[in-house]
């Protein structure tokens, strides 16, 4: 009334949404977080198969498998029991299970993986535990299976003469 300004009401439902854009926007592990197409909070327990395109944020327990050509960002208070296909992983969560990446797998510290990982490029942050295999699907060059190596001759040192016998 006399000059004080007025507080502007806002739904929850738009509160959330602000908090959760908020919260992508300031986190690390938002690359790709542009357009969330779903979102297991802190708290919520998942058991069973998610197929999704886009982008899914997981900071929640899943316990199954999650497949996608998106992004999966896991948040640091996740815990995921599953096998990941997808076509980027962001994690900072604990995982177990096999991980595969079409593009790219970026750990980011305080992460934990605990299984095998495929991908085309790893990037890995000091911090990380990785305990588990690793093949880098894409990219890496091979020498030909006929390869081998052969003699270009001897090198003596200048104060040995050679003896033929």
């Amino acid at each position: 009334m006399w000059g004080q300004e007025k507080k502007e009401e806002t739904s929850s439902s738009e509160q959330e949404g602000k908090e959760v854009s908020m919260v992508a926007a300031n986190s690390t592990i938002a690359e790709g977080a542009e357009d969330i197409n779903a979102f297991v909070g802190k708290g919520v327990e998942f058991k069973g198969t998610i197929t999704y395109s886009g982008t899914v944020r997981i900071d929640g327990y899943l316990d199954g498998e999650i497949h996608t050509d998106g992004v999966v960002l896991i948040g640091e208070e996740a815990v995921i029991q599953a096998k990941i296909t997808a076509g980027t992983v962001v994690c900072k969560g604990k995982v177990t299970g096999d991980v595969v990446a079409k593009d790219c797998i970026k750990l980011r510290a305080p992460a934990v993986i605990n299984g095998s990982v495929k991908a085309p490029v790893l990037s890995m942050e000091d911090g990380v535990l990785f305990n588990g295999a690793l093949e880098m699907a894409h990219g890496v060059h091979e020498l030909p299976r006929d390869a081998s190596l052969h003699p270009v001759g001897m090198i003596m040192p200048p104060n040995i003469k050679r003896v033929n016998g």
